[in-house]
């Protein structure tokens, strides 16, 4: 184990990213369980103790985990160290220990974060730790102090990964890799790795000011001293909608590449079209984080620059959508899993991307801001847009990495539970918030119970669904199915699946172990 530990092998370190993350999505998965079970049906605070004065607690470390905790670490973490090297034909990162480092600094950065949870009744903030309810006033113990530092320790790793992906990339190719020959994955890892590198640092700067307010008498976000709280919206907000194209970009490189698989063909539609459709989303996601502030008392001309650029982002997300369309045009491919994984996130992120049209638009903002409405657009974004790109990843690449077959009927079952429970989960969503139910609201009106009730339903054939996933993966590997395909004897590397009479081999048996 201590090898592990102290391991500088980039495909170790992908390993325990993954097997993190999956620790890290069952806790975000429990809370948000928790949340649609109190949602169940109104009146669920007399369910008895102080579940009014948690509640904010478990949203806010809902969106936490599953961000943070999750997303980052599977699809950037563990996807980006495990394939990123072999795609480039480098031997390993191009800082072996900086890339140990970048792990190592995420456990700790859970225990502050789920210690934070249980001080007093925790961190009530939202994700967004929006001032004056984060200050000392509305916060008066450590819970939001702890929560910062937890952020700060996921930060420096984020950017420390970030660093080592762009010179790997950079400076540790082979030589026949020109930028015109690297693949999609790639591409999507190296720039969502710069966007990391732009907007962290202001996050990091902007909850160091609310630290010094909570704990040292500054005013930066403080009305009675001069300071002013919509600064902190502005600071975080730089960091908070480039974090949405940054969980999201390796997602639309995996699809890529599984689109190539797919079809059988050896690059995409317009491979240089959707490397400039990557790079523009990055830029221009830099660029419109004013759309989450409409309602701060914005001037006319302000609103008006952010609704068009936001607007504008939907070019390149639509050139994206019909090169990925014209990549399958002309192939004909029984219905694998992998296809039906892809299919539901092309489908299912461009609704997503349709409501967020909508919401990009100040006046249509205006009504709908903090409203239910705003739940369902970010969660078929996220949750069946990266989610989905997370499965899509998980069966392309999890069999060649573990050197199993995963049982295709299993997986075809598990992608129609989770089709359907996602879908019964937040299409209800749109329709609360249409008529008028905020969000983050632990009680809400007898009109509201059926669709918050089919939302809850949803909910179980989604938790099903993840559940029959984890068996899935437990199945393949205790069955010894062996894959086809093994992506292990491609390269020289003293970590290998298949060749067990290595030093550092990393066997099915040691995985059981980890597991």
């Amino acid at each position: 184990m201590m090898k592990w530990v102290y391991t500088g092998n980039h495909k170790k370190i992908g390993t325990m990213y993954i097997l993190f993350g999956i620790w890290g999505g069952m806790l975000g998965l429990s809370l948000s369980m928790v949340i649609r079970t109190i949602l169940l049906s109104p009146w669920s605070f007399n369910m008895g103790g102080s579940i009014c004065g948690y509640y904010n607690t478990i949203v806010s470390a809902h969106a936490i985990a599953m961000i943070f905790f999750m997303v980052m670490p599977i699809l950037l973490g563990g996807f980006g160290n495990w394939i990123l090297p072999l795609m480039m034909g480098a031997p390993d990162m191009s800082f072996p220990r900086i890339n140990n480092l970048g792990f190592w600094l995420l456990p700790p950065s859970m225990l502050l974060f789920i210690t934070s949870m249980f001080l007093n009744t925790g961190a009530g903030t939202g994700w967004t730790l929006y001032p004056p309810l984060s200050s000392w006033l509305g916060h008066s113990d450590h819970s939001v102090d702890l929560l910062i530092f937890s952020l700060h320790l996921a930060g420096i790793s984020s950017i420390a990964s970030s660093i080592n992906f762009i010179s790997t990339c950079f400076f540790n190719r082979s030589i026949m890799f020109t930028l015109d020959r690297i693949s999609m994955f790639v591409w999507s890892v190296v720039i969502t790795s710069f966007m990391l590198i732009i907007s962290l640092p202001v996050l990091a700067g902007g909850i160091t000011m609310l630290l010094t307010d909570r704990n040292f008498g500054t005013t930066f976000f403080e009305v009675s001293g001069g300071g002013d709280p919509i600064l902190f919206q502005h600071i975080f907000w730089f960091f908070g909608h480039p974090e949405v194209y940054i969980l999201v970009l390796p997602a639309f490189g995996a699809v890529s590449e599984a689109l190539m698989n797919i079809s059988g063909k050896f690059k995409v539609f317009g491979p240089l079209g959707m490397i400039y459709a990557m790079m523009s989303i990055g830029l221009l996601g830099c660029f419109v984080w004013g759309h989450h502030m409409y309602t701060v008392g914005m001037d006319v001309d302000t609103r008006a620059y952010f609704t068009a650029a936001t607007m504008i982002i939907g070019v390149p997300t639509g050139v994206k959508v019909f090169s990925w369309m014209a990549t399958m045009y002309g192939t004909s491919t029984k219905s694998s899993p992998l296809l039906l994984w892809t299919l539901g996130f092309i489908s299912l992120f461009t609704i997503g991307g349709l409501t967020g049209i909508s919401l990009s638009n100040a006046s249509l903002d205006l009504l709908l801001h903090d409203t239910y409405y705003v739940v369902g657009h970010l969660h078929y974004v996220l949750s069946m847009g990266v989610v989905f790109g997370i499965m899509v990843a998980f069966t392309l690449w999890m069999p060649p990495i573990l050197g199993v077959d995963f049982n295709s009927i299993t997986q075809k079952v598990q992608f129609i539970l989770m089709f359907l429970g996602a879908n019964l989960t937040f299409m209800p969503q749109h329709f609360l918030g249409l008529n008028g139910m905020p969000r983050r609201y632990i009680d809400y009106n007898d009109c509201f119970a059926l669709m918050h009730s089919i939302s809850s339903y949803g909910s179980i054939l989604s938790f099903v669904s993840v559940i029959l996933f984890l068996i899935i993966i437990w199945e393949s590997i205790t069955s010894y199915r062996q894959s086809m395909f093994n992506i292990t004897p491609l390269v020289s590397s003293e970590f290998s699946l298949n060749q067990p009479y290595k030093e550092h081999s990393f066997t099915q048996n040691n995985l059981l172990s980890v597991l």
